[in-house]
């Protein structure tokens, strides 16, 4: 141990510790010193180390040589010139580490491997190689070809034939000569989720030389003279650990994950069916039925070993259990166990401590990175002395604990490889690593005297027999030991010995009572136990333990004893119970349904999760298709909680909401709803899966409350036929694949969901928030959550009484009884002696002074506890009382315990003073009829039929609730709970969830304490629960004071050394238990309450404010209050539930500062579930990570309101459902409408299309009656009269504001965006159902333009799918033109006219998905978009084509984006016409519409006429396609410019009236354009607002006919994002939007002002929208002197009249006869407007003339030209431009003033 000598230890160190520990033990007999050997092995400080070369002696396997010469200097030859000298890149310039190459496929050729290289200059990363398989070595470091055959991965370089030219290419850098051994390192492999990680390091030199070295010059063992090989360097030579990889065998390590177990002889079987686990069986000796249990599988058998040589078995002694009152249990170790013979039923085997040997021995990969050397596991020797040293420290009433030894094995390992990790980390590239230093190795010599002197402190606890030859020898001495009493006081013997192979082989025999009793009922399933218990009971195996309860000794016997105390032979009592009626109690209220704030807060959140599984790109939700909610709630099939989850549903509210009210009429009819998992479910389950087909516009939502309680596979459901029925029914394909349906699993312990196979995405889980934070209330909530880290808070607290306690000398009853019934379940042992101490306490309690003796056969918190359940109904009016739980789980004993406790309540006369409910799963309650009558009083209820169907319903009930069942299911109990036994619930189900969930059972809902009550005082400052971090976790820096004591009190209560039980302390805070404890306190209020009338203040009331206490057993109570190195109580290490299994025995425990977030990830990676979990079989296609993708998992503490939660949920989810049918659409009533026009009518209201000469005869309405205009100019007309109040002043803002809309359900035919996911446009779209992408090409478009004065190319972006629009060239596939139809096409299926959509910034929102609204129809949709959003809106509309506009358009208006259109369309039209020509048709056969469509069009509505009357009928939704192809048919239709139709309002489609079916007036938003007959009449491009106005008027001034389709309307959806509407005007010093007042738009020029980053054109828009009431003074709200216009509008502002006319030859404009202008407005001017033209008009005097001109030049020259000084006067301080810098060619305007 500390030097080479074999054997023999002469350090210092050890000889002062042996000093040490022998000094210790020779001194004290009752203090057990520390054992020698863990001051030398486990201790976490590292010993200094000298430099002599044995500890700290450098690792020669960097240079490659076992020689200690120096290495020879090496000259790299210089690179070719250009070339790569980076490190990590090959002199190609590819990237070779591993980090950059993790995630790519590589080509390996055949016959090569992937492997890792270091370099000196770069030693943090890895580069990849190929290397030629032959010239490695295999597992065992030989067979390796001289030389090398390798090819570079990044450039694909082949055939390097010598490693130096290979080391060169790959830029190594190398000082030395470069050697294959020395920088070839490490195997490469892919991890289960596909990524090159780091494997195995290479192994060059052979494992036995390897290991050699790597402990050489520290000690010299039997590993070097054995001469056998590697195997015998292996603790098991059947085990080999990831270090021996076989090259063969590379393929099988590929997909082994990182929690994987390792292999096993050279293979590997993945997941949890590594082991061969053996049956688990009980004998139970003759007579006794057999129990299996596939849940102990490889932790108990009947000593069924491996076949062994004949005669190489051990007899087990006959009547062995009889003889020693204990049923031995052996633990496999190492080597095989003889077969055993014989009385197989007195002993018990396990492979539990074998199976944790073996997990200690398998590394997980993560360490391996901790060096270049082989991190070794530990050895054989120290496994079985630290499992030694284990054994001896624990106490006589501990029984051992796996997961405790697996703790020591891990520290141990680290601590002997700490240094080496540490100074691995910290290499610095100049200087190579130190030796690993290891722990010194232990040899099979020194063991048996290590162990034994380990066991000198215990007495004789612990016996360690190591002369034996074999382990039957050693068995055999074992159980001669334990027949002969030798083995008394041992509880464990160590069994250790040789084989003849020279192999150590061990084993452990439990020996002690305590022990063997624990382990072999913690050896049992639960339902094992349970049957057992039940063959117990009615086999007549408890009659000598009945017969023991039935005497008293000396005070007589129970029943004769029972006899006196009743009322018929006794005087003493309670008083009884009085049938008048007793006056209400002012304080009693129930708050069962109330939701709290937190609930509504976890509502949202699981809503948010559904929507981002909707918003995902997966698309495996379209919430945007349901339009309705339905759902099932499953529940645990218990009838209390069926009735719970029903009577909180029908209070909800969400039946109403969800529209379901009608069909449930009662709270009978709500349990449709609700469905209990067992065999009754599947039809209800198979129901909802085919709704669920028939109705797939419905979302149904399956709710899995109580989740945890059923996980079992369905392929295991075995004999149990509600076992494994969740995951047949909800797991079925048919559920897994509806994509209308969404499961929720909604549970307080989320554990059995998050192993490495779980079906629930992380992303997808919510936990319950905490509701406070630094006692910050963050809800409102008004009640505080009382949990289990509270509970725990209590007993550390120091102040007060703990909650939280168990009963000594009720578990000193036990134990000694235990002793004397060897053969008994300790449940029945437990059950019977709670029976006994329930039933003398309410003797003694009832039958006054004359049995008062019977106290000393009972507890005190026994008696305390029946003292205060019969006394306070005598404190209140209305006889509320408290509840006392009495938690047993085995239906058989819970039924002997109500059958015996109602006995003796109904004899002592009580029975009419409290109820005993039996709470059984499987059964309804019962409740005696007169406290049915009590409880229908309180709660108001006429019914006389009504009985309760839940534990809440029994609120302020005085009673005793018997809970029973395995496993709590989901109940919830009432606040007036006082009292929670569970002294009888298991000791030894050592799982966290079995645990956790019991002491759920109390978890509580405290009320605030509004006033101080008399005689009680309420804790200040409770801890509260986070449930954000673990569930027992607390914040231990803060004082947590839980005092239900009376603070009032003079004197304290009786210290633990004046009590027989040293742990005693009060239960009941309100007195004290007997006379005798009443005589000790001057107070009052501390007499035996029940005795005392006078007091009548309601003890229910003011128990809501108190938590309730529990009473734990001993070994619960000690596992539940010991804190672990990570800050946690020693439950939460322990494995979840008993259907998972730990990947790993070398793994971290949580930590007190994880997040339930956190501590989902952390189980998530290391617990895999066995065979028998639902999830085990979810490991398909190869995925790590295979998610269903609508599954939720709601995680909360028990009783905090998550059924509210998720009922509330239910709600809200309906209610967006309906919201996301729905959209804003705009409803305004159409402005200026009193007009004399607006009463002419032309044509008949039944006509179906316009005529043209109707249309021509017309009047043009120049009245804007769109009210998104209400605050531009409005257009002079002599038939319109505006109202008075049509001029006032408006602000932009104010518009917006006051904008109506109304919120309308999309129908079948509306326009979608891109949220928008349904599988019948998912083509359309351009999705494949695989989600990918599809292709499209970049075309360009050349065409000229006299306007713009140079070729505009303009760009489409083309998808593959809508190619056949277009003409390619035959030649370079050219893009040549847009197909058109003719006009004398008819195909009901296709939209004739290419629709064309300007859209900026609304990527997202805007609405181009026409599919539905085209009903699928064949059409040609154009989006129109700027180059800068090229990218993006092809991201979200792969199968769109686009038009991109001229980057110098990026900053242009809506007038740009129309004017490209409509010119791009008209050349397209004649380049058309010339194809069809040469084809024979003629040019005018061509059609030449095209649609310009706003991209906030959402549907489409025709009004139907009748016929006969011509009435209008009520407006109803039609699809896109048909208001087109109606339109497109119209007679004549190629004679009109423009066609539209009118926008929606509610008050505009209102049945009954006779409408003019076409009127001629201004079109927007959605346009059908001539291009041909419009070719002269071009829309300005430099326009940003009104230029749909400006084009209309100018079009009908050129003649052309405008249609407005009165019968058809438009709705726009209101979008507040993106759009031609967003203006952003900044300066140019910033580009941050900043307040610029409109004055600031416009400068002198030549001045200093502030520039802005805006165009000059918008600049002026927005001038004169603002200001026009001050530059035209004379126009401001008159309406009969209008500003006179040319060729173009622009909006003045509301307060301005603008009269427009046409200075084209033979226009058509209105007449100007004697009307006079207050202003003149020329814009731009043209040849066509020349003095004699303005000299027509008449103007006021002082009227305003402003002239607006491109430049200053063309300013000057256009007054000139007009003549404009004769009439109007000027002043150098009236010319202006806009606020731009020169080279952003501002706008220059002059303004004058008439003479």
């Amino acid at each position: 141990m500390g030097n080479s000598h074999t054997g023999h230890l002469q350090s210092s160190r050890f000889e002062e510790m042996l000093h040490n520990s022998i000094e210790a033990s020779l001194r004290s007999n009752t203090v057990v010193p520390r054992p020698v050997f863990s001051q030398l092995y486990l201790e976490a400080e590292q010993r200094p180390y000298s430099n002599d070369g044995r500890l700290d002696e450098e690792d020669d396997e960097e240079d490659g040589s076992d020689s200690n010469s120096p290495p020879i200097p090496y000259q790299m030859k210089t690179p070719p010139e250009g070339s790569c000298t980076t490190d990590g890149f090959c002199q190609a310039g590819k990237d070779l580490r591993l980090s950059s190459m993790a995630t790519e496929s590589l080509e390996v050729p055949p016959g090569f491997l992937l492997v890792g290289a270091k370099s000196p200059s770069a030693p943090d990363h890895i580069l990849v190689c190929a290397v030629d398989l032959r010239f490695l070595p295999d597992e065992c470091g030989h067979n390796a070809l001289l030389g090398f055959s390798g090819n570079c991965i990044g450039c694909g370089e082949k055939g390097f034939r010598y490693f130096t030219e290979f080391a060169n290419h790959i830029n190594l850098k190398l000082t030395s000569q470069p050697k294959k051994q020395k920088h070839l390192k490490y195997h490469l492999l892919r991890n289960a989720q596909g990524l090159l990680v780091k494997g195995t390091a290479i192994c060059w030199k052979g494992i036995e030389s390897r290991m050699r070295h790597s402990v050489s010059n520290i000690a010299a063992g039997p590993e070097e003279q054995s001469g056998n090989g590697p195997t015998d360097l292996l603790p098991n030579s059947s085990h080999t650990t990831l270090s021996t990889i076989n090259h063969r065998d590379l393929n099988t390590h590929l997909h082994i994950s990182e929690g994987s177990l390792p292999l096993t002889n050279g293979s590997h079987v993945p997941g949890p069916q590594q082991h061969v686990l053996q049956t688990g069986v009980v004998a139970n000796g003759p007579g006794r039925p057999a129990i299996a249990d596939s849940g102990a599988s490889g932790c108990m058998s009947l000593g069924s070993s491996p076949p062994v040589a004949p005669g190489e078995h051990v007899a087990v002694p006959e009547h062995l259990l009889q003889t020693c009152g204990l049923r031995p249990v052996i633990f496999k170790g190492h080597g095989t166990l003889p077969h055993l013979s014989g009385n197989l039923g007195d002993v018990l085997v396990s492979g539990l401590l074998q199976k944790c040997y073996r997990s200690s021995q398998n590394l997980p990969r993560i360490y391996e990175q901790y060096g270049t050397a082989p991190i070794q596991p530990i050895s054989t020797e120290m496994q079985i002395l630290l499992t030694v040293y284990y054994l001896v420290q624990l106490a006589p009433d501990q029984a051992p604990q796996m997961e405790d030894l697996e703790q020591i094995f891990m520290r141990s390992w680290r601590e002997s490889h700490l240094t080496e990790i540490r100074q691995y980390q910290q290499t610095h590239p100049q200087f190579p690593p130190p030796l690993p230093c290891l722990a010194q190795p232990l040899t099979p010599s020194q063991l048996p005297w290590l162990a034994k002197l380990a066991t000198s402190s215990c007495g004789e606890g612990v016996l360690v027999l190591d002369k034996a030859p074999s382990l039957v020898e050693a068995l055999e001495d074992t159980f001669h030991r334990l027949m002969e009493g030798r083995l008394n006081r041992t509880h464990y013997v160590v069994i250790i010995c040789m084989n003849r192979s020279q192999e150590m082989e061990s084993c452990v025999v439990v020996t002690g009572k305590h022990q063997t009793r624990a382990l072999s009922e913690s050896l049992l399933s639960r339902n094992d136990c349970s049957r057992k218990i039940a063959h117990e009971l009615s086999s007549g195996s408890v009659a000598e333990l009945a017969f023991y309860f039935s005497s008293l000794g000396p005070d007589g016997d129970v029943e004769t004893l029972l006899e006196k105390a009743s009322p018929e032979s006794s005087a003493c009592g309670i008083e009884p119970s009085r049938d008048s009626p007793k006056p209400t109690c002012p304080e009693y209220c129930v708050e069962w349904h109330e939701i709290r704030p937190i609930q509504l807060a976890v509502a949202r959140k699981l809503l948010s999760h559904v929507c981002a599984i909707a918003d995902s790109s997966t698309q495996n939700l379209d919430l945007g298709s349901f339009d309705k909610v339905e759902f099932l709630i499953c529940v645990p099939p218990s009838e209390v909680t069926f009735h719970q989850v029903v009577l909180h549903l029908w209070n909800s509210g969400v039946l109403r909401e969800l529209g379901l009210d009608q069909d449930c009429l009662s709270l009978k009819d709500a349990e449709q709803y609700v469905i209990k998992l067992n065999q009754s479910a599947v039809g209800k389950i198979n129901s909802l899966i085919q709704k669920s087909k028939t109705n797939p516009y419905t979302l149904f939502i399956l709710v899995h409350d109580h989740a945890h309680s059923d996980i079992s596979s369905g392929h295991c459901r075995g004999g149990d036929s509600s076992l494994g029925l969740v995951d047949s029914l909800l797991n079925c394909r048919q559920i897994r694949d509806a994509p209308n349906i969404l499961t929720l699993h909604v549970t307080s312990f989320p554990f059995a969901f998050q192993t490495q196979y779980t079906r629930i995405s992380p992303y997808n889980e919510i936990h319950w928030p905490s509701a406070f934070n630094n006692d910050v209330d963050l809800y409102n909530e008004k009640t505080k959550y009382f949990g289990v880290s509270e509970l725990l808070e209590t007993t550390r607290s120091g102040s007060g009484l703990p909650l939280l306690r168990y009963d000594s000398s009720f578990e000193s009853m036990a134990a000694s009884l235990e002793e004397r019934f060897p053969k008994l379940q300790s449940a029945v042992i437990r059950t019977h002696v709670l029976i006994q101490h329930y039933s003398l306490a309410l003797m003694a309690t009832a039958g006054g002074q004359t049995l008062q003796a019977l106290q000393k056969h009972i507890s005190v918190e026994t008696l305390e506890m029946v003292q205060c359940l019969l006394s306070t109904t005598q404190r209140c009016p209305s006889r509320h009382g408290h509840m006392l739980l009495l938690r047993i789980p085995s239906p058989a004993l819970a039924a002997l315990a109500h059958q015996r406790l109602v006995h003796v309540r109904n004899r002592l006369g009580l029975h009419k003073q409290f109820e005993i409910i039996l709470g059984d799963p499987a059964a309804a309650l019962t409740v005696e009829k007169h406290f049915l009558d009590q409880l229908r009083a309180w709660l108001k209820i006429l019914d006389p039929d009504w009985a309760p169907r839940t534990y809440l319903e029994l609120e302020a009930l005085p009673c005793i609730l018997i809970l029973t069942g395995l496993d709590p299911l989901g109940e919830s109990l009432p606040r007036s709970l006082k009292y929670c036994d569970l002294r009888v619930i298991s000791c030894w189900s050592l799982q966290r969830t079995a645990l956790e969930q019991e002491l759920g059972l109390a978890a509580y809902l405290l009320k605030p304490k509004e006033e101080a009550l008399r005689g009680s005082h309420m804790p200040s400052d409770l801890s509260e629960s986070d449930p954000e971090k673990l569930s027992s976790t607390d914040n231990e820096e803060e004082e947590v004071v839980v005092d239900v004591n009376n603070a009032s009190h003079g004197n304290p209560s009786p210290t633990a050394s004046q009590r027989p039980s040293s742990d005693w302390t009060s239960l009941d805070p309100e007195k004290q238990p007997n006379q005798r404890r009443q005589s000790k306190s001057t107070s009052s209020g501390s007499s035996s309450s029940w005795a005392s009338p006078l007091r009548q203040c309601c003890s229910w009331a003011r128990n809501l404010s108190r938590p309730p206490v529990v009473l734990l057993p001993k070994p619960v109570y000690d596992l539940i209050t010991t804190v672990d190195s990570g800050g946690l109580p020693k439950s939460t290490s322990f494995l979840p539930l008993s259907s998972v299994e730990w990947v790993s025995s070398f793994r971290p425990l949580l930590s007190k500062m994880m997040t339930c977030t956190e501590q989902s990830l952390y189980y998530r990676q290391w617990t895999v579930p066995k065979p028998e979990h639902m999830d085990s079989s979810n490991r398909a296609e190869g995925r790590s990570d295979n998610f269903h993708p609508r599954r939720l998992l709601l995680s909360g503490p028990p009783q905090v309101g998550k059924t509210g939660a998720y009922l509330q949920f239910l709600g809200i989810l309906s209610r967006m459902l309906i919201r996301l049918m729905e959209v804003d659409i705009y409803d305004e009533e159409d402005i200026n409408c009193n007009c004399k026009t607006d009463l002419v009518r032309c044509h008949q209201p039944v006509a179906s299309w316009p005529n043209t000469e109707t249309i021509n005869r017309m009047p043009f309405d120049y009245i804007i009656h769109d009210p998104k205009y209400d605050d531009i100019s409005t257009i002079y007309s002599p038939d319109f009269s505006p109202n008075a109040d049509d001029g006032k002043s408006r602000r932009q803002e104010d518009v917006y504001l006051r904008r109506r809309t109304a919120r309308i359900k999309l129908s079948k035919y509306a326009a979608y965006n891109t949220y928008h996911h349904c599988e019948q446009c998912h083509q359309y779209m351009g999705f494949t159902p695989q989600y990918q992408l599809y292709e499209s090409t970049l075309h360009t478009f050349t065409f000229s333009h006299l306007l713009l004065g140079e070729e505009i190319q303009l760009y489409f972006i083309i998808p593959k799918s809508k190619e056949h629009h277009f003409s390619f060239s035959q030649s370079g596939g050219q893009l040549e033109s847009m197909r058109l139809p003719l006009t004398s096409d008819r195909n009901p299926d296709t939209i004739k006219s290419p629709i064309f959509t300007p859209t900026t910034g609304r990527h997202e929102h805007g609405l181009f998905n026409l599919y539905h609204a085209m009903e699928g129809a064949a059409h040609l949709h154009i989006l129109v978009i700027k180059e800068y959003e090229m990218a993006v809106y092809k991201k979200y509309w792969p199968n769109h084509i686009m038009l991109v506009l001229p980057t110098i358009f990026n900053g242009a208006g809506i007038g740009a984006a129309h004017f490209l259109i409509k010119e791009l369309s008209y050349h397209n039209l004649e380049l058309e016409r010339s194809k069809r020509g040469d084809h024979g048709s003629r040019p005018q056969d061509v059609w030449p519409f095209i649609i310009l469509a706003d991209d906030s069009c959402v549907m489409w509505n025709s009004v139907d006429v009748d016929p006969k009357s011509g009435t209008t009928g009520a407006e109803r939704n039609v699809s896109l396609k048909q208001v087109l192809q109606h339109m497109e048919s119209s007679p004549d239709i190629t004679q009109f410019g423009l066609c539209g139709m009118r926008k929606w309002s509610s008050c505009g489609g209102e049945a009954g009236h006779q409408k003019e079916p076409f009127s001629r007036g201004h079109l927007h938003d959605f346009l059908l354009l001539n291009v041909d007959l419009t070719q002269n009449v071009q829309y300005n491009q430099n326009r940003f607002t009104c230029d749909d106005v400006d084009f209309n008027l100018r079009a009908h001034s050129a003649g052309l006919l405008i249609c407005r389709f009165n019968n058809f309307s438009v709705m726009k959806k209101q979008i507040a994002i993106g759009g031609y509407g967003t203006f952003i005007i900044k300066t140019k010093m910033t580009d941050v939007p900043t307040t610029i007042q409109p004055s600031q738009y416009i400068c002198a020029p030549d001045s200093k002002h502030l520039f802005l980053a805006t165009p000059a054109q918008l600049l002026l828009e927005k001038y004169l929208q603002h200001t026009s009431h001050r530059l035209f003074p004379l126009s401001a709200r008159n309406y009969s002197h209008p500003v006179l216009s040319v060729d173009c509008y622009l909006n003045l502002g509301p307060e301005v009249t603008v009269c427009f006319v046409s200075s084209r030859p033979h226009s058509i404009n209105i007449s100007t006869t004697g009307l006079l202008f207050s202003g003149l407005l020329l814009y731009f001017c043209d040849s066509f407007v020349t003095p004699g033209f303005l000299k027509k008009f008449q103007f006021l005097k002082g009227a305003t003339l402003c002239v607006i001109c491109p430049n200053r030049s063309s300013l000057r020259q256009t007054v000139v030209r007009l003549e404009l000084e004769d009439k109007w006067r000027f002043r150098l301080s009236d010319e202006f431009q806009t606020a731009n810098a020169k080279e952003d060619q501002p706008l220059f305007f002059l303004t004058g003033k008439h003479i």
